[in-house]
């Protein structure tokens, strides 16, 4: 099946550091068929309790070791809905190792995946420093 879609996708081998940024930032879990933000571990712990999934760290764990319970974990886990990557695409009509970014990319996808995070963070950034208070925001500089 990957084979038919290669021409038409990018993949490959997220490390750990990947996954956990992006269930962090983007994460969002399938709660009688909603789409609910995982900004709770108790949501995480209703749905996959019984499973001995807990908490987030539980759920990042449970699919990158591809433990018991990953059909669980993985259908329990919205698809990500990432932005364009900062700087754009090459290619897109050429395989990833002809230049293009189409294909197995296996571990530089992590840097695509943090191009196409980096977005969030700035906004993320953003937010955050307008929500602390002028002193606080004075200290996190220095």
């Amino acid at each position: 099946m990957l084979h038919r879609v290669e021409p038409y996708v990018t993949f490959g081998y997220p490390n750990l550091k990947s996954v956990r940024e992006l269930i962090y930032k983007r994460g969002y879990g399938k709660v009688n068929k909603q789409r609910i933000a995982l900004t709770d571990n108790s949501i995480i712990e209703q749905v996959l309790g019984k499973h001995g999934i807990i908490c987030v760290e539980d759920l990042i764990h449970e699919i990158m070791t591809v433990g018991p319970h990953f059909k669980e974990a993985n259908n329990f886990l919205w698809p990500f809905q990432l932005k364009a990557p900062l700087g754009g695409l090459k290619k897109k009509s050429n395989h990833y190792v002809e230049g293009g970014d189409d294909g197995n990319r296996e571990d530089y996808i992590n840097e695509l995946i943090r191009r196409m995070n980096e977005v969030f963070l700035h906004i993320y950034f953003a937010q955050t420093l307008f929500l602390l208070n002028f002193k606080t925001s004075a200290e996190l500089c220095h």
